[in-house]
């Protein structure tokens, strides 16, 4: 939905550093980053991207109907004679600090939630949801999955939307009288800008694992990309997981620099964990195939629950998100009752089957890390053996492939088969993946084919064997080459049990 009333440009750029060439009082009815995807009346953001310059595309963008050009620098253009030119340092902070004015400011109608880190974000933006839903607001959630405005569900393109996008989701949320929206923020998204002058009331911190090396080099450069969230740019309430290095480091720098929530008093923090250090840490687990039932000390008071997730990093989600309520001033009895019944997170180890023979388990893990704490999960709760299937995606970090080879030996067995190659070719993606898997050569097969690996998964399981899927969990496609082809790891994996004949229990 677009604005009711469009903005001038001067009143859109007031307070920024700029300089505007044309008419000041030029009005904007739109914002748009694609030159094709400009309509009559917007402003268009020339970005510098890391494969192509927005400013080539001005014209495109003039010739489409864009009344105003935001650039880094003059441009001389064939056709630009009745055209605003507003020149700013930095076009790709201006589209976010601009975006934020121009849905004026929607993020500070409602409770923003802004979770980060390698692993767990999908799952705990879910459970703030449920939470902050059974507490009786009104809720939404962006991420991975897509985005909900009050359970309406959405698509998405990527986890955390490009600034225009992104606010023009809030004012949907705002218009929707939204009252908690939780949101994953990827490394991207922060290095990027996207978030900017959006109004966090609180931040969160998972883990940093190996992930997104392609794009940031260094787990140096990785740390401060998430880091970014907690800076004085994003003030607010902060719930820091302290069971890693880089939470721990996290924590010391907040702590530290008294980073202001709302510009007037110090950070609340807390912290959550395995050790009694933190804020928020276990009294006792147990864990059962199909549940867990915890004791917390939850700030000093004790909170003991059973909900319907499984494994020790789900206990890691569960008391982030408790964290996170508490921040949004939800009580602890309403947080346990809530948590007792949430639902299953699309593709987050998602039980296909609970057959009395095989159970098959569907996840997202695409790191090492993620992958290893799945499998370790599924071989808690399986009496037989573990079968995993898996690949790893092309054009992305080359360097984990061979580490998620080595990880997935923690398996019985293991079929290594092509995720979403991309412009790669599968087979070297496989054979960059086997190369860290050569010490134990009888422990694995390659199928390329990935619905006839899981297949083969399912011909080599025995009664009491768990089969895990991994790594693209709640997608719905594959992408080989430019193509975008329909493949659903759940999907198939119920078409398989079918025609193996082990479907009689299969959950839809």
């Amino acid at each position: 939905m677009r604005p009711n009333m469009n903005k001038t440009c001067e009143e859109l750029f007031a307070g920024y550093k700029h300089s505007i060439l044309g008419n000041p009082q030029e009005e904007v009815s739109g914002i748009a980053y694609r030159s094709d995807a400009v309509h009559p009346g917007d402003a268009f953001f020339c970005i510098v991207g890391l494969k192509a310059d927005g400013h080539s595309f001005a014209q495109d963008a003039i010739n489409r109907g864009a009344r105003v050009i935001v650039c880094e620098r003059k441009l001389y253009l064939a056709d630009a004679s009745n055209v605003t030119m507003v020149i700013v340092p930095n076009s790709r902070r201006a589209m976010a600090q601009i975006s934020a004015r121009f849905y004026d400011n929607p993020s500070r109608s409602f409770s923003l939630v802004g979770v980060t880190g390698t692993n767990g974000k999908t799952t705990t933006t879910y459970l703030v949801e449920h939470i902050a839903r059974v507490a009786g607001n009104k809720t939404g959630v962006i991420g991975t999955v897509g985005v909900h405005i009050n359970q309406e569900e959405h698509p998405a393109s990527r986890t955390t939307p490009e600034s225009p996008d992104l606010q023009h989701i809030f004012a949907d949320m705002r218009d929707a009288h939204v009252d908690v929206c939780a949101m994953e923020v990827s490394s991207h998204a922060l290095d990027l800008q996207r978030p900017l002058c959006s109004h966090f009331a609180v931040t969160a911190f998972t883990n940093l694992t190996q992930d997104h090396l392609d794009y940031h080099h260094t787990f140096e450069a990785y740390f401060e990309a998430k880091a970014l969230l907690f800076s004085r740019e994003y003030p607010a309430k902060r719930v820091i997981c302290i069971d890693d290095t880089w939470g721990r480091e996290l924590h010391a720098r907040v702590c530290n620099e008294h980073v202001c929530a709302d510009n007037d008093a110090m950070d609340e923090v807390i912290t959550t964990g395995f050790s009694d250090d933190a804020l928020i840490h276990p009294i006792s687990v147990e864990y059962a195939p199909h549940s867990t039932h915890i004791t917390l000390d939850c700030v000093g008071e004790v909170l003991s629950f059973t909900y319907p997730l499984v494994g020790k990093f789900n206990v890691s989600n569960v008391m982030l998100a408790c964290g996170i309520a508490l921040q949004l001033g939800i009580p602890g009895n309403v947080i346990a009752r809530a948590l007792e019944d949430v639902p299953q997170i699309p593709g987050r180890l998602q039980r296909v089957s609970d057959t009395s023979s095989v159970a098959v388990f569907v996840d997202y893990a695409h790191t090492p890390d993620a992958l290893k704490k799945a499998l370790d999960c599924v071989m808690h709760i399986t009496q037989g053996q573990t079968i995993v299937v898996f690949g790893c995606g092309g054009d992305r970090d080359k360097a984990k492939r061979s580490i998620m080879g080595k990880a997935s030996l923690a398996a019985h067995y293991v079929i290594v088969t092509s995720d979403n190659p991309r412009s790669e070719d599968p087979c070297a993606i496989i054979d960059d993946i086997v190369s860290g898997m050569k010490e134990q050569p009888d422990k694995f097969e390659v199928e390329p084919d990935r619905r006839k690996a899981i297949a083969r998964a399912l011909a080599c399981a025995h009664a009491g064997d768990s089969i895990l899927i991994a790594g693209k969990g709640h997608e719905t496609y594959q992408i080989v080459g430019s193509q975008v082809l329909h493949f659903d790891d759940t999907e198939v994996a119920r078409e398989e049990l079918k025609r193996a004949g082990l479907d009689s229990q299969a959950q839809e």
